[in-house]
């Protein structure tokens, strides 16, 4: 607790609440631009429409989101040349905890505020029935796995590279990979990570090209795809925290 403490002290300047806050203004506009005009069909399947919406919304932007937060976290330490000082203080395992720990509250924070977009907008706008809680819970849950996954990756890769144009640049190019792949069958998202935001998808779409309308429909969860994300995980976790307890402070 102390360490994380030192972080949110280090960082207490640095304005990272900001990206967080400008990606959830962003994707409000978005969604309310898109929900303008729906009639009784689409309101119907309102709740549906956002866990559609989000999820896609979130393989463009929030990779972006994960790699800047890693870099505001990671790249004081290199300026200030501290990683050996902090050393002397705790061990770097604890630091790189402590720094994923930080990022991760971040990006929780990010969902979170989606969910209470939702169902605020869901009641305002009038979409048919109760929010549907347990599905709520499911998106909060993938979402913030996929989240926390890309963040450890970009945490990994802002601590090892004092360039931190190298962990932007795999952020950038992995939001819109994960967006491309989305086009692909499903069994190819499974080999990129930032392709998970569409492997943990439950709500599908079907559109009629001859009446022109759009159906949403739940489909099972893809528990394996969500073990296997857990895997990769711990897998990050374990490879980022050892190749930066070993690196030349």
């Amino acid at each position: 607790m102390k360490a994380l403490a030192m972080e949110f002290q280090k960082i207490r300047r640095r304005r990272v609440w900001l990206i967080v806050a400008a990606l959830i203004f962003v994707q409000i506009l978005w969604s309310l631009w898109d929900i303008q005009g729906m009639d009784a069909h689409d309101l119907s399947q309102g709740w549906m429409y956002f866990l559609y919406q989000f999820p896609l919304l979130n393989s463009i932007m929030m990779p972006v989101v994960a790699a800047v937060v890693a870099s505001r976290l990671c790249d004081i330490e290199h300026k200030g040349q501290t990683f050996k000082l902090l050393n002397t203080v705790m061990p770097a395992q604890r630091l790189f905890a402590a720094k994923f720990l930080c990022g991760a509250l971040y990006m929780l924070t990010a969902v979170v505020l989606q969910l209470v977009f939702m169902v605020a907008v869901g009641y305002a706008t009038g979409f048919d029935g109760n929010p549907p809680s347990d599905k709520l819970l499911y998106y909060l849950l993938f979402t913030t796995a996929v989240n926390l996954t890309i963040l450890l990756l970009q945490q990994m890769l802002s601590l090892l590279f004092a360039n931190q144009m190298v962990p932007l640049s795999v952020g950038l190019i992995g939001g819109f990979a994960g967006l491309f792949i989305l086009f692909f069958p499903q069994s190819l998202e499974r080999f990129l990570l930032w392709g998970y935001y569409g492997v943990l998808m439950f709500v599908r779409m079907n559109w009629d090209k001859t009446t022109r309308i759009v159906d949403f429909y739940y489909v099972s969860i893809d528990w394996p795809g969500f073990i296997t994300l857990a895997v990769t995980f711990c897998a990050i976790y374990m490879i980022g925290r050892t190749l930066f307890m070993r690196k030349e402070m």
